[in-house]
């Protein structure tokens, strides 16, 4: 299987609680529910068909349990094209915390973190894929696990939250594979992973 990554972030970078006001106000993050007006059209329809080619799901523990509570709790989860996938794929956490998972097909990832994604992306299909979890899209990009990275980036300036790359971190250089933008504005970039950027001499 191939690691892709599918990030909603802002044009200054920020992926924190995208999906509500509550949903992460880590930080005293304030400006929550920023993607959701522009989920429609020809964003939801693209984020529909990623959700439906994933054979596995990766999660961060924070993420795998916002996931949980609202996609894992659907009283009829095959008739939504995100809650259908995450409820009948497997799932797992890379968490050191997180011991007893109660949404079913869940394998908690410790330990040899690197190892164990390692073992899962030499199993046969197509993605295992990560959404949110952006300390683990950080980490996993730190240890070139990552196949694919795609952005969902939201004409906005929020000024504060936690951002997807830090300050400070590997450089990538990416290949893009895709580059399309939707009719309220979403801009979609697939990009791939293309080893480290040239640098001008002197």
């Amino acid at each position: 299987m191939k690691l892709t990554t599918t990030t909603w972030v802002t044009v200054d970078g920020v992926m924190q609680g995208l999906g509500g006001p509550d949903e992460d106000r880590r930080g005293g993050f304030e400006r929550g529910g920023w993607a959701l007006p522009l989920f429609a059209g020809e964003a939801a329809t693209f984020l529909h068909q990623v959700y439906g080619r994933a054979d596995a799901f990766l999660f961060g523990r924070r993420t795998y349990e916002i996931f949980a509570a609202y996609w894992g709790t659907m009283p009829d989860p095959g008739s939504n094209p995100i809650a259908g996938p995450l409820n009948t794929r497997p799932k797992y956490v890379a968490s050191t915390t997180l011991t007893e998972p109660r949404w079913a097909d869940t394998t908690v990832l410790s330990g040899d973190v690197a190892a164990a994604v390692a073992d899962l992306k030499a199993k046969p299909g197509g993605e295992l894929q990560v959404h949110g979890s952006g300390a683990l899209i950080r980490w996993l990009l730190g240890n070139r696990l990552v196949d694919e990275i795609t952005l969902l980036v939201c004409p906005l300036v929020l000024g504060q939250g936690t951002r997807l790359f830090p300050d400070t971190g590997p450089d990538v250089a990416l290949d893009v594979v895709e580059s399309r933008s939707t009719s309220n504005g979403v801009t979609i970039q697939v990009y791939r992973p293309a080893g480290r950027p040239r640098y001008a001499d002197g």
